[in-house]
């Protein structure tokens, strides 16, 4: 029993010696897990400025930080010269001691109490990194320790040079100046890379008293310092005498600089896109900016005395979809009067004429016509839908290439009316064109005349798909990366696609996309040939314009295989302006910023994927058998299952070629029989006039009755079944209709009946104003041979409209 008790008490003693020891280990580990967790993650949670950078990190502009504050993100680095020239003014021993220096403090507190006042610190940079992180708490010795502590635990976890970064970051530099970036733009209008010794010099000694001293105020105090830290760099071997002496005569700041603004546009989209307070590298390229910039100033004083306010304009790189300038918009001296800060290149507008090219390139991707196909250009009306071409004639016919050359309204809805709307606006969506928010059907057939709105930016992006699509053809070898069509791209990080998809098609082909080029390089406005002049260059560009209803918008894009360029005029208000069109005023934009560009080469023809066909010579569709002297031209491989020529046919004349002939009426013995190149009536009527190869059918012979087939009369306007609105004249009385005949043989009488009632009769130009009453009508055409044409029609009134 005693043997027990003398063994426990021996294990109580011995409990209790190790209890003092786990104890002092104890509160040993509380003290090192205190002091490894005490310093914050992160150090600094301040809001920033946002800036915007181009491709090699120039500034292009920046926005202030939330708190009012011009405050740069991190920098990445901290320029050679300012980490000499803080280190030799602020902390001598920076790359030698442990976040503290006991000599420094020893000294400044021998020097407060010989003052009776606080005159120095003895703060390290990186106590001092801790104090900014801190928010500049009240310097008391508590204080003091806490900031001794966590200096220590910051070298522990972060290099010298990153503790120089953090402190050239987050520095005062005098009014609401952060950080060395800001103060180098804010003071010198330049970045910190590119400031003298003398500068940097500057900018060393404010952090050391902020509030006190910043440039503007307190020159011979700033002066003073500036150049005692030259000498202090000059005694160290730093810089040379040479460089001190000239150093000390360089003038000191007297106001901050405003930042630049080479695309505050952008700024404010990338701010708008969630990249608040984001150091942000774009794919802009700050000089082709600048020159831009001066473009569309210029420009712009030109357009003023026409009361046209704003423009726009957006260059891309083909190849990659990089953004290379972005103009939203134009300058404005007195604030935002016209919307200046509006983002043109982001706002919707009436596309005029600009999606013609896309709808050509599609219908020959889909094998539905050839470059040389004629397109009717006559009159027509689609329920109330009535398009006119610009300048208010008609060719009757004209090739599919010229027909997007010369931008025609009336082709290019016929083209849409026989692709399809649904299949059309499909297309455009799968293409990047994001402002089709409502139904195809709403659009209708005015799509392609500006019925719907589209954003300079998903106009551009998809020109850009299209060129890089053939360039990528030529450079695959025949493939396609189903990465080519995307939207443009600004952010450099996201500008490189890696990963490439290939595939055997394309929402368009190589073929068709070059064809759809090659017409846009042949541009002809014959009634505005002057103005056409000014552009020729030597180099090529594939250009379009687009011109709004109302005159309220004015397009041009071009494209080479390098670039795209894209230009919109006009009042951000909407106000539409006389004069105000792609070619008068978009136009000239275009081709000055190609100046700047200097495109030199072309498209590689993409040979593989085109065949050499013969076509008919005057109807462009593939060659039939009784098609003369056909010519061969280079399609895609798509369109050999086109439609052969319908318009050449075997007429019948007699031995003297004057007369047309049936076997009812002549002996095939006696018959010539003749390949004719003849169109419809309303086509020839127009087309004859443009085109003096044209031969009309002779007429049939006197004794020999006309065919069914054969008909030498077709109705202008109105047609068939047409519901027709007549306005009320000034008087109260309902206006006229002008009823408008085409007649094959220019000898014809014809003789006109409504609701069978003769009403008179025409020769050569055959067409009457008639008044008729609300309701439905017939109108009945006889010629003296006894040919006739009758078509219905309704007449609408405000009761029954």
């Amino acid at each position: 029993m005693k043997l027990n008790n003398k063994i426990i008490k021996k294990l109580w003693q011995w409990f209790k010696k190790k209890k003092k020891r786990n104890i002092g280990f104890t509160v040993f580990g509380i003290i090192l897990i205190f002091f490894w967790f005490s310093l914050p993650k992160p150090l600094f949670v301040e809001p920033t400025s946002t800036v915007l950078r181009d491709q090699n990190g120039e500034l292009l502009g920046a926005k202030i930080a939330a708190d009012g504050q011009w405050r740069f993100p991190e920098t990445t680095h901290v320029p050679e010269k300012f980490a000499k020239a803080i280190v030799q003014f602020e902390d001598k021993h920076f790359y030698h001691h442990l976040g503290f220096n006991p000599v420094s403090m020893i000294r400044a507190l021998y020097l407060n109490i010989r003052k009776g006042k606080v005159v120095s610190g003895g703060s390290t940079i990186s106590m001092q990194v801790i104090r900014l992180s801190r928010k500049n708490k009240s310097r008391t010795v508590f204080e003091k320790l806490i900031e001794t502590i966590l200096a220590m635990r910051l070298e522990l976890t972060y290099s010298k040079s990153e503790i120089l970064r953090l402190y050239a970051s987050h520095a005062p530099f005098g009014s609401n100046v952060v950080g060395i970036d800001a103060a180098a733009w804010r003071y010198f209008g330049v970045s910190a890379d590119n400031l003298s010794w003398a500068e940097i010099s500057t900018l060393a000694v404010l952090p050391n008293s902020p509030a006190l001293i910043y440039p503007g105020k307190n020159h011979n105090k700033l002066f003073e310092k500036r150049n005692r830290l030259l000498n202090s760099l000059q005694k160290k071997g730093i810089i040379d005498n040479t460089t001190c002496s000239l150093s000390k005569n360089e003038v000191l700041p007297e106001k901050p600089f405003s930042l630049p603004q080479f695309s505050p546009h952008l700024l404010e989209r990338a701010v708008n896109e969630g990249k608040i307070g984001q150091d942000i590298l774009t794919t802009i390229d700050i000089h082709l900016q600048d020159k831009v910039n001066e473009i569309i100033a210029l420009h712009h004083r030109v357009l003023q005395a026409n009361e046209i306010h704003n423009a726009a304009a957006l260059v891309l790189d083909v190849n990659t979809g990089n953004v290379l300038a972005y103009t939203a918009n134009t300058p404005s001296e007195t604030g935002n009067e016209h919307s200046n800060d509006v983002d043109i290149i982001l706002a919707p507008r009436s596309t005029g004429s600009i999606l013609k090219p896309y709808l050509y390139a599609a219908m020959l991707n889909d094998g539905l016509l050839l470059p040389t196909t004629l397109i009717p250009d006559i009159p027509m009306q689609i329920g109330g839908f009535v398009p006119e071409n610009y300048n208010l004639t008609y060719d009757g016919a004209v090739p599919a290439k010229q027909a997007l050359s010369r931008s025609l309204n009336i082709p290019a809805v016929k083209m849409l009316q026989s692709y399809g709307v649904e299949q059309f606006y499909a297309l455009l969506k799968k293409m990047g064109m994001s402002t089709l928010t409502k139904s195809s059907s709403h659009y209708g057939l005015s799509l392609i005349l500006g019925g719907a709105e589209a954003r300079l930016w998903d106009l551009a992006g998809i020109y850009a798909s299209m060129g890089r699509t053939l360039n990528h053809f030529s450079a695959y070898q025949g493939k396609y990366d189903k990465t080519d069509f995307h939207p443009p791209l600004y952010i450099k990080s996201e500008s490189v696609v890696e990963k490439k998809v290939f595939s055997q098609s394309s929402y368009l082909d190589a073929a068709s996309v070059w064809l759809a080029l090659e017409a846009m390089v042949e541009v002809s406005r014959p009634d505005e040939e002057l103005q056409w002049q000014q552009f020729s260059s030597s180099a090529r560009v594939a250009w379009k314009t687009g011109t709004s209803f109302g005159n309220r918008d004015a397009w041009s894009i071009g494209i080479t295989p390098d670039y795209v360029v894209a230009v919109w005029v006009g009042n951000a208000s909407g106000e539409g302006r006389p004069g105000l069109t792609g070619l008068g005023c978009a136009a000239p934009i275009l081709f000055d910023i190609f100046k700047v560009l200097k495109p030199r080469n072309w498209f590689l023809i993409p040979e593989s994927e085109m065949v050499e066909i013969p076509v008919c010579r005057y109807s462009g569709y593939r060659a039939s058998a009784i098609c003369e002297s056909p010519v061969k031209i280079k399609v895609p491989k798509k369109v050999l299952k086109t439609q052969v020529c319908p318009y050449h046919q075997i007429v019948h004349l007699d031995m003297s070629g004057n007369w047309q002939v049936t076997s009812n009426c002549e002996s095939t013995d006696n018959m010539q029989h003749i390949s004719w190149f003849v169109l419809p009536p309303v086509m020839e009527w127009y087309f004859k006039n443009k085109n003096p190869f044209y031969k009309v059918l002779p007429p049939f012979r006197a004794d020999c009755a006309p065919t069914a087939e054969s008909r030498s009369m077709e109705m202008i306007y109105p047609a068939n079944n047409s519901k027709i609105y007549i306005p009320v004249d000034l008087d109260g009385k309902p206006g006229n209709t002008v009823f408008k005949l085409a007649v094959r043989n220019p000898q014809a009488i014809v003789f006109w009946h409504l609701d069978d009632k003769f009403i008179g009769s025409t020769t050569q130009f055959h067409q009457r104003a008639i008044a008729p009453e609300a309701g439905i009508h017939h109108l009945t055409l006889v010629d003296q041979k006894g040919e006739n044409l009758s078509i219905k029609f309704e007449i609408m009134n405000k009761r029954n409209e």
